[in-house]
């Protein structure tokens, strides 16, 4: 088993498109087994999220972007962050997008890591607050945030339709 020593985290490049595709719909297909119906789980596809990432990846929006976690093996898991999307979020306010590992990653510390470096960027870049949304059903995510210091706010949406609109909650953290 590699420990967190052996990842390099680092800036996504447009390059990175089908390893963070790859990753995507793996840990999708695992993380969510129990929280979205199986069919829409079936229907991911590694191709469709490349074309997504070959998008994602290529614009240069001011305060966005997205980092990977690296090993010997590849691309194990990537983060993505802008500014927030949120109707009440101010210019200050960031989003974290996305974070996903491989499954053979996993409970190893490099989904902390990753975390860790994306948040840290985000106070580099000047942002003073940052929000996510998580599923409200899937409790290993929300324990996550919870141990990186983040808390649910009391808000609550079913407007993400990539998450088959189940409900979801707003985590948030000052920087």
């Amino acid at each position: 088993m590699r420990s967190v020593d052996d990842v390099a985290i680092r800036d996504a490049a447009p390059s990175d498109s089908r390893a963070i595709a790859e990753v995507h719909v793996a840990s999708w297909r695992w993380a969510y087994r129990d929280d979205l119906p199986a069919e829409f789980l079936d229907d991911q596809s590694v191709d469709v999220r490349e074309r997504q990432w070959d998008e994602w990846l290529a614009p240069d929006e001011p305060g966005a972007g997205t980092m990977v976690a690296e090993t010997d093996d590849g691309v194990v898991g990537f983060c993505s962050f802008a500014p927030s999307r949120d109707d009440d979020a101010d210019a200050h306010t960031a989003e974290i997008l996305t974070i996903y590992l491989r499954p053979d990653a996993a409970g190893r510390g490099i989904g902390r890591a990753l975390f860790a470096s994306c948040v840290g960027r985000l106070g580099e870049l000047g942002y003073d607050r940052a929000t996510l949304w998580v599923m409200a059903s899937n409790d290993r995510s929300r324990r996550f945030y919870e141990a990186a210091g983040w808390s649910w706010d009391g808000t609550t949406s079913e407007h993400r339709f990539d998450c088959a609109n189940v409900p979801i909650v707003r985590y948030t953290v000052d920087l």
